[in-house]
C-alpha cells in the first residue's frame, strides 16, 4: 500500500516531488523519483512486503528499460513467482513489485488476467527507443485502489490522490458541478469523475495505454453471470462447499505480508467470518478492532457484538470509544483524508486510526452484503423487478412503502412506462443523499436529473436475475463510489492498508453463478432488519459456511445493526459551532456553489428536528474541504487532530 504520482510528456522533478510530499501519510517508510525526458514518476512507500530496500520504487528491470510505481498487493504473487522461477526468470527482491515487472516483460498486457489482488499502478516501457516509449496504467478489477488522472497540454498528470494532482500545480482549481450534482445527489461523486474539474478515475478493470499516438482506455475484466459452469444448478450442499473453499482461499491469499495482519471486527457476520478464519490460520493472536460511542448516543452500536465474539475467537481486541469531543478534535484530520467530500467515511477514519496504532494491514468484511444479497432491500426489489419486463406492471412503489419506516423515500416521481428506468429510479431511491430534487435546488438548476440517468452507465447486468442485477449495480455504484473510496482514504491517512477478502474476482464469479435460493432462503423475512440471521434466511450460503466457525447463539441474536455515528447528537452539540458557521449565508454566499436559501432552510429543518443528519452533515463537508484542501497551495500535509476554531 502505497501512493504515486507522475508526469507523462515531459521533465519536471519539481512537481513530482511536491506530489509525492502531499502523499506521505500513504507512504511514510520510503520515498524516491525517477524523471527522464519523457516522464517523471514517484514514489511514497509503505512497506508491508519485503521490507528491505529492495523494495523501493520506483522499481526498474535489470537492463532499465522497464519502470513500475505501484499502489497495493498482489495476492497470488507467489504462484506467479515460482511459476516464472520455473521459465527462467531471475528476481532481485521478494517484492510482489518485482513480480509485477517480470511478468509484464514476459507477457505484456496479457498478464492483467493472471492478477488477484488491490492494485493500481504506472509501468513505464522505453524498450522501443526513444519516441516510442510507452505508459501503461492499470486499476484492480473492483476499483478497489484508485487511480487519478488529468489530460493537461503539457502532459498527462496522475496520481493515487487529488491532492497531489492539485500538488502539481499542472490541474486548475475548478469544481465539476456534474460531480457535485451527483455527490448531492447520492452522497459521494460518482466516477469516473472526480470532485475537480477535468481530474477523472481510471475505471476499474480497465487499462490506459499512452504512447505517441495519444491514450486509449479498454477494460480487461467485467461482471459475469454463470462463469462458474454448472454451479446455478448444483446441488445445495456443492454449493456451500464451493462457496466455502473459495472464502477460506481468499482470506488466507490476504494475510500474507511480512508485517503483522489485523481486522475490523463490527460484530457483523461477514467480518466474523474473516476474523474466525484469521485465527484458524494465524499461529498468533489476531488484533481485532471497533468502534464504539459514549454512552447515550443516538446511534447503533453493535460493538457489544464484536466484543463478544472477539472473546470466543480469542482475538487481541480493541473497542475505540470515540465522543462528540474527540470528533470534533479529528475533524480536520478526517476532512483532509477523504481526498473528496462525502457523506461517509468517518467511521472507517475512527476504526483505522486506532488500527493503525498497532498494525499496519487490516481485513475488512465489504462486499459480503453485495455479493451475497445480505441488504434487506435488495430481496424488497424481487416481486417488483424479478428480471421479466413484463413483471413491471407492479408498482416499486409498493415495495419502497414497505421500507417507509427504514429510508428516505426517493424525492423524484418513478417512470412508470419503462421497466429498465423504474428498476434504476427504485435502486437510486435506497442509495441517495439528497436526491435529484433538492439537488437541483440547491444547485439553482432549473430541472433535476432522473437518478435513472445518473445509473444506467452502471447497470452492467441489465438481463440477469434481480439479485444478480442489483448487486453488481450496487458493486459498481454505492460500495465503489462511497465505501471503497472512504475506506482507501481514511485509512490510507493513518498509514494502514485495508484488504477486502470478498471483494475477490473468483469470489465475485461464483456469487454471480448462484442459484437465488442460495443467496436467499425461501420463507425467510429479508425485510426485517433486526430479525436474526436464523430468521431473516438472508446470505443464506456465507450464513451456512460460517455456521462452521461460529457459535450457534450468533445466527440467533438480532440481526444486522449498521455501523453508524450519532453525527446528528454531534452537529447539535460540540459541531453545532461549525455547522453554523460553515453553512452560515456568509459562507456559502462567498463560496459561490449553492442557493443561500435553500442551505438555510435544510439547516433550519435540521436543528428543528425535520430532517435528517445526512444532508446538513454533507454540505458542512464540503465547505471544509473547500477549506482545508481545495483553497490550500502546494504541497499538502494532513493535519493532526485538533478542533476548528
Amino acid at each position: 500500500m502505497c501512493g504515486f504520482a507522475g508526469i507523462y510528456g515531459g521533465s519536471d522533478r519539481a512537481a513530482v516531488e511536491a506530489m509525492v510530499s502531499s502523499m506521505r501519510h500513504r507512504g511514510p517508510d520510503d520515498s524516491g523519483v525517477y524523471v527522464d525526458d519523457r516522464v517523471s514518476l514517484g514514489h511514497a512507500r509503505l512497506s508491508i512486503i519485503d521490507l528491505t530496500p529492495g523494495g523501493h520504487q520506483p522499481m526498474f528491470n535489470a537492463a532499465g528499460t522497464i519502470g513500475i510505481v505501484y499502489n497495493g498487493e498482489i495476492y497470488n504473487y507467489p504462484e506467479e513467482r515460482e511459476r516464472l522461477i520455473r521459465l527462467g526468470e531471475s528476481f532481485r527482491s521478494t517484492s510482489d513489485t518485482e513480480v509485477l515487472l517480470a511478468l509484464y516483460e514476459r507477457e505484456g498486457d496479457a498478464f492483467l488476467s493472471r492478477l488477484r489482488g488491490i492494485f493500481a499502478f504506472a509501468i513505464y516501457d522505453r524498450r522501443d527507443g526513444p519516441g516510442r516509449e510507452r505508459l501503461l496504467l492499470a486499476r484492480d478489477h473492483f476499483g478497489i485502489k484508485p487511480l487519478i488522472y488529468a489530460e493537461t497540454p503539457t502532459g498527462l498528470v496522475f496520481a493515487s490522490e487529488l491532492k497531489a494532482l492539485l500538488a502539481s500545480g499542472r490541474v486548475d482549481r475548478a469544481v465539476d458541478r456534474e460531480a457535485l450534482r451527483t455527490l448531492l445527489t447520492f452522497g459521494s461523486v460518482t466516477q469516473p469523475h472526480t470532485i475537480i474539474e477535468g481530474a477523472r478515475h481510471l475505471p476499474a478493470a480497465h487499462k490506459m495505454v499512452v504512447d505517441a499516438s495519444g491514450c486509449r482506455m479498454s477494460p480487461y475484466w467485467s461482471f459475469g453471470v454463470d462463469r462458474v459452469a454448472g454451479l446455478r444448478t448444483s446441488p445445495y450442499p456443492e454449493i456451500r462447499e464451493h462457496v466455502r473453499d473459495a472464502v477460506i482461499r481468499s482470506v488466507e491469499m490476504q494475510m500474507i505480508g511480512d508485517v503483522t495482519v489485523g481486522a475490523f471486527l463490527s460484530g457483523g457476520v461477514d467480518s466474523s467470518l474473516i476474523v474466525a478464519l484469521m485465527a484458524q490460520n494465524s499461529g498468533a493472536r489476531i488484533k481485532t478492532y471497533s468502534v464504539g460511542f459514549e454512552t447515550g448516543a443516538a446511534a447503533e452500536d453493535e460493538t457489544e457484538d464484536a466484543a463478544e465474539i472477539a472473546a470466543r475467537l480469542k482475538t487481541d481486541h480493541t473497542r475505540a470509544v470515540i465522543g462528540g469531543e474527540e470528533a470534533a478534535s479529528h475533524l480536520p484530520r478526517f476532512v483532509a483524508g477523504i481526498d473528496q467530500p462525502s457523506v461517509d467515511g468517518m467511521n472507517s477514519y475512527f476504526v483505522s486510526h486506532w488500527a493503525s496504532q498497532h498494525v499496519k494491514v487490516a481485513l475488512s468484511g465489504t462486499g459480503g452484503d453485495e455479493l451475497f444479497a445480505g441488504y434487506p432491500w435488495f430481496a424488497g426489489m424481487i416481486p417488483d423487478f424479478d428480471a421479466r419486463p413484463h413483471s413491471a406492471a407492479r408498482q416499486p412503489r409498493r415495495f419502497l412503502g414497505r421500507l417507509r419506516n427504514l429510508l428516505q423515500p426517493a424525492e423524484a416521481p418513478l417512470d412508470d412506462t419503462d421497466y429498465t428506468a423504474r428498476f434504476l429510479e427504485t435502486y437510486g431511491g435506497l442509495y441517495h443523499c439528497f436526491g435529484p430534487v433538492t439537488a437541483a435546488a440547491l444547485l439553482s438548476m432549473s430541472s433535476p436529473i432522473a437518478m435513472a440517468a445518473d445509473l444506467s452507465g452502471l447497470d452492467a447486468l441489465p438481463s440477469a436475475d434481480v439479485l444478480d442485477r442489483v448487486g453488481a449495480l450496487c458493486l459498481n455504484g454505492y460500495t465503489r463510489n462511497q465505501l471503497l473510496r472512504d475506506i482507501d482514504c481514511t485509512s490510507m491517512a493513518g498509514s494502514l492498508e485495508v484488504r477486502v477478502p470478498f471483494l475477490d474476482p473468483v469470489i465475485a464469479d461464483i456469487a454471480l453463478s448462484l442459484p437465488r435460493d442460495a443467496k436467499l432462503r425461501p420463507g425467510g423475512t429479508p425485510l426485517t432488519p433486526a430479525a436474526s440471521y436464523d430468521e431473516s434466511g438472508v446470505k443464506r450460503v456465507l450464513i451456512d459456511v460460517a455456521r462452521e466457525f461460529l457459535p450457534q447463539s450468533f445466527f440467533s441474536r438480532r440481526g444486522k445493526r449498521g455501523f453508524n455515528l450519532p453525527f446528528g447528537d454531534w452537529m447539535r452539540g460540540p459541531l453545532r459551532p461549525v455547522l453554523d458557521h460553515a453553512l452560515s449565508p456568509e459562507t456559502v454566499r462567498r463560496r459561490g456553489l449553492f442557493d443561500v436559501a435553500v442551505v438555510d432552510e435544510i439547516r433550519r429543518q435540521f436543528l428543528d428536528g425535520h430532517r435528517s443528519w445526512n444532508g446538513p452533515w454533507l454540505l458542512m463537508i464540503i465547505e471544509l474541504w473547500m477549506q482545508d484542501v481545495f483553497d490550500r497551495p502546494g504541497p499538502y500535509r494532513l493535519p493532526d487532530p485538533r478542533p476548528y476554531a
